[in-house]
C-alpha cells in the first residue's frame, strides 16, 4: 500500500509530459486521444499558426460561398479555448525550432521572440505538409497565391474581390475544385497543367470526361504546358509558359504538396523511401520517445504493403489518434492507407481507391481492368445519370486491387466506398460481386453498377 501511495504521489507531482508539434488534424487528434487515455498527463500543443483543428478541405467551398455561414469560421472544428477546457495546453504562434532527443527537450520561439527549452517525455511531430512553391512562384508580386491554410484562403478571397481573370497552375484536386468555384464567381479561368492531361492520378480513360466537364464549364484548359515565369509590377499581370503568355490578374499555384520534415531530420529522425518521415504501425520513429503522424509521415499501402506518401484528411486524423493512444501508454496500430479520395468539379464526382491499372503494373502485379459506362440509378428513372467505373483486379488470385469512378451526379461517386470497404479486408472481385447492395429505382439498378463491373472482371480473371 505504501508503494502504491508513493507511486501515485510521484505521478501527481511529475505527470507524463506529452509535447505535440502542430495543432491541425493529426496533432489535435493525438492530443484528444492522449488526454482520454491518460487524463493526468501534461499535454502541450505548439502551433506556429493562428488556428488549430480546422477543415482545410473546405477552403474551396468557403471561397465559393457554399458553407452554412459566410467566411471561414465555420471550418474551425475546435478552438484553443475548447481544448484548454479539456486540460490540453494550446500555444498559438509558437514555432518549434529544434529537438534535443538526448535531453528530451524542444526549443520553442514564442510570438514575442523569446526562446525557451521545453521538456518532454513523449514527442509527436505533426508538422504536416506545405504546398510546393516552384521558383517562379517565389515572388513578391501581389495576386500570387497558394491554398493550404485559413490565412491562405482569406488572402485569396481579398484578391478575388478585384480580380477578373485567374490562372490556375496545376490540374490536381485543388486546381480542379477551384476551377469550378472561380467560374461560379463569374471569373475567367485558365487552367495550366504540365502533364498531358488533367486528373493524372486517374487512368487515361477516366481523364477525358473530367477535361470535358471543365471545358463545358467555360474553363480554358491547357495541358502539356510548362510555366516559366510571371509578369507584372506590383501585381501579377500574366503567366509566361513555353506555349506563350497567359494574361491573369490572379494566379493560384496548386502543383502539389510536400511533407515538412526539416525538424524531424534535425532531431535525427530518419525519412523513408517516399521522403516523408518513416514510422512503424504505432507511429513511432526510429528515435525513442518521438512519434510522427499526419501529412509529414509516410504509411504502408494496404494493397501492396509498400511505403507510400498519400496525405489525406482521414489518414492524418487516424494516425494522430493512434499516436495519441501509444504516447499515453496504450497500444494501437495504424492499418495503412488505400488512398481513397474523392472530389467534385462542375457537378462531376471523381473518386478512386486502391490501385489504378498503371499503379498496379508499376508495382509488378498482373493486373486486369474493365471499364463500365452505365447509369447510377435504374436506366428508366428520370434521375438516372451517366457513370463510368473502372474496376481492377489481379489475374490468378482474383484479388480486388482498386477502382476509379467518374459520375455525372457527384453524390454517386461515394459508391467508391463499397470497393474501399472490401479492399480494407483483403476482399476479392468475387466478394464484390456477391455483395448484398441496396436497390430501389431512384438509387440503382437491381444489379448495381459495381456488381456488373465485378461480373465482367471475373470473366477476365
Amino acid at each position: 500500500m505504501r508503494l502504491t501511495l508513493r507511486w501515485a504521489i510521484a505521478l501527481k507531482l511529475n505527470p507524463m509530459r506529452i509535447v505535440i508539434v502542430g495543432g491541425v488534424a493529426a496533432g489535435m487528434s493525438a492530443a484528444s486521444r492522449a488526454q482520454r487515455q491518460r487524463p493526468d498527463a501534461d499535454i502541450v500543443v505548439f502551433e506556429a499558426g493562428e488556428y488549430i483543428s480546422y477543415a482545410a478541405c473546405g477552403l474551396p467551398y468557403a471561397l465559393g460561398g457554399e458553407l452554412k455561414e459566410e467566411g471561414f469560421g465555420r471550418l474551425v472544428i475546435r478552438t484553443p479555448e475548447q481544448m484548454r477546457g479539456r486540460g490540453i495546453s494550446v500555444r498559438l504562434g509558437h514555432r518549434v525550432q529544434g529537438v534535443d532527443a538526448q535531453a528530451g527537450t524542444v526549443t520553442v520561439c514564442g510570438p514575442d521572440g523569446a526562446v525557451t527549452a521545453e521538456p518532454y517525455d513523449r514527442l509527436l511531430l505533426a508538422t504536416g505538409s506545405e504546398p510546393v512553391r516552384p521558383p517562379f512562384a517565389q515572388t513578391d508580386l501581389r495576386g500570387v497565391h497558394l491554398l493550404k491554410t485559413i490565412p491562405d484562403g482569406q488572402a485569396l478571397e481579398e484578391t478575388l474581390r478585384s480580380s477578373k481573370r485567374v490562372c490556375i497552375i496545376g490540374g490536381g484536386y485543388i486546381g480542379l475544385e477551384m476551377a469550378e468555384i472561380l467560374r461560379g464567381r463569374g471569373l475567367s479561368v485558365v487552367l495550366v497543367e504540365r502533364a498531358a492531361e488533367v486528373a493524372s492520378v486517374l487512368d487515361g480513360p477516366l481523364r477525358a470526361p473530367v477535361r470535358a466537364a471543365l471545358e463545358a464549364g467555360g474553363v480554358d484548359v491547357r495541358t502539356g504546358v510548362s510555366v516559366t515565369g510571371l509578369t507584372g509590377q506590383g501585381r501579377v499581370t500574366g503567366v509566361q509558359t513555353d506555349a506563350g503568355l497567359i494574361r491573369a490578374d490572379t494566379v493560384l499555384v496548386a502543383v502539389g504538396i510536400r511533407p515538412r520534415t526539416e525538424l524531424a531530420q534535425a532531431a535525427g529522425v530518419s525519412l523513408g523511401a517516399t521522403g516523408a518521415i518513416a514510422v512503424n504501425a504505432r507511429q513511432e520513429t526510429g528515435v525513442p520517445g518521438i512519434f510522427a503522424a499526419g501529412d509529414c509521415a509516410e504509411s504502408l499501402h494496404r494493397v501492396t504493403g509498400q511505403p507510400v506518401y498519400i496525405p489525406l484528411a482521414l489518414g492524418a486524423n487516424r494516425m494522430g489518434r493512434v499516436a495519441g493512444v501509444n504516447m499515453a501508454g496504450g497500444d494501437a496500430t495504424f492499418p495503412g492507407t488505400l488512398g481513397t479520395g474523392i472530389f467534385k468539379t462542375f457537378g462531376l464526382g471523381v473518386a478512386l481507391t486502391g490501385l489504378t491499372q498503371a499503379q498496379a503494373e508499376k508495382a509488378g502485379l498482373d493486373a486486369v481492368s474493365v471499364d463500365l459506362t452505365t447509369t447510377d440509378a435504374a436506366g428508366y428513372h428520370q434521375d438516372a445519370r451517366p457513370v463510368h467505373l473502372r474496376l481492377t483486379g489481379e489475374r490468378g488470385t482474383g484479388r480486388l486491387l482498386g477502382a476509379q469512378m467518374v459520375a455525372e451526379e457527384h453524390h454517386a461517386a461515394k459508391r467508391i466506398d463499397v470497393v474501399a470497404a472490401l479492399l480494407g479486408v483483403g476482399g476479392s472481385v468475387q466478394d464484390l460481386f456477391e455483395s448484398d447492395l441496396a436497390y430501389a429505382p431512384p438509387f440503382s439498378s437491381t444489379w448495381d453498377f459495381p456488381l456488373v463491373a465485378a461480373d465482367r472482371l471475373l470473366r477476365q480473371l
